[in-house]
């Protein structure tokens, strides 16, 4: 066995230098810089529940604490999947052809998209934003009827839309690994 990266940082670049597929090494790109921000706004969104509940004792905000991290772990382990089978794959020098790594980073990208529309699906119809109701979009467009149909999805199960989309990552790795 070849060893070719340290750790989980180390099997993007491994992944993005080893790879055939010019597809799949534009996923590695994506996906880092996608999982970046997305780790980013958690841990912003993590400091700002701390500091608005810091004098509180533990309990249950403190499993709301835990929350955070466990969603954020759940929304970043299908982003990075990908990235760490090609890397893994390649490491064990188990043979990876060119389709399993597109096929990868297709189902890769449209989970990152699933991200998007789990946001627009959970989207409450009215909200209050400084201190003003406010109305979402309608629906409008060439994608009007795939924006009301997401609208439609009831804001607790929007969590669905993003769950398909890791489904597909694993379908992928089955189907063409």
């Amino acid at each position: 066995m070849a060893s070719g990266y340290d750790g989980i940082f180390g099997a993007f670049p491994y992944a993005f230098r080893s790879s055939e597929s010019r597809l799949f090494k534009l996923y590695v790109v994506a996906s880092t810089l996608a999982v970046g921000l997305i780790g980013l706004l958690i841990g912003i969104a993590l400091i700002v529940l701390i500091s608005e509940t810091a004098a509180v004792q533990g309990g249950s905000l403190t499993l709301s604490r835990s929350f955070y991290v466990v969603i954020g772990l759940l929304v970043v382990l299908p982003a990075i999947a990908p990235v760490l089978l090609v890397a893994r794959r390649r490491r064990k020098e188990i043979e990876s052809s060119a389709r399993h790594e597109a096929a990868l980073a297709v189902t890769g990208f449209l989970f990152l998209f699933s991200l998007y529309l789990g946001l627009v699906a959970s989207m409450p119809e009215t909200f209050v934003l400084d201190g003003e109701t406010v109305t979402r979009p309608a629906p409008s467009g060439l994608f009007a009827p795939v924006v009301a149909g997401l609208y439609a999805i009831p804001a607790v199960l929007s969590w669905v839309v993003p769950l398909v989309g890791a489904g597909l990552v694993a379908a992928a790795h089955r189907l063409f690994g």
